[in-house]
């Protein structure tokens, strides 16, 4: 069995300090029932805290605003790491962005290797921008340094 820990490691604070792909775990404000969305504006200020932003008029804000409980799941070091806690919303709007998007912060409870037994990730999953690659570049700029500022 593996063993939880409270705080992220620092291998993933700095897989959490690049653009990756995570998946995003809420409780639906209607139906009651998991949800997952995949999302990359995903920062880890500290080994305490995973910040990340989304569109404001994003279902999942209602969803944490109804219901704070999140998991951040993670493919980092080989393996699918799952980061469960609350989530708070720290700002309704990033300064800087040219469009509104809420930042939340998850306050760590619990980390787990979340990977079966007798496996890892020998590759981690890639995504792509399908815009205009100029205008995602400069975006993610304008987001990850309002992220770390807030």
């Amino acid at each position: 069995m593996t063993e939880t820990a409270q705080t992220l490691s620092e291998a993933l604070v700095r897989s959490l300090r690049k653009e990756r792909l995570v998946l995003l775990s809420t409780i639906d404000c209607e139906s009651g029932s998991p949800t997952i969305s995949a999302i990359s504006w995903v920062y880890a200020p500290d080994d305490r805290t995973v910040r990340f932003a989304i569109d404001a008029r994003s279902r999942l804000v209602r969803n944490l605003q109804n219901r704070p409980e999140a998991t951040v799941a993670v493919f980092a070091e080989g393996s699918l790491y799952a980061v469960y806690g609350k989530a708070r919303l720290v700002s309704e709007s990033l300064a800087g962005v040219p469009f509104r998007l809420a930042c939340f912060d998850v306050a760590v409870e619990a980390v787990r290797d979340a990977m079966f037994y007798g496996a890892r990730i020998s590759v981690e999953p890639e995504f792509e921008k399908t815009y205009d690659r100029r205008a995602a570049e400069k975006l993610d700029n304008q987001v990850f340094e309002a992220m770390r500022n807030v």
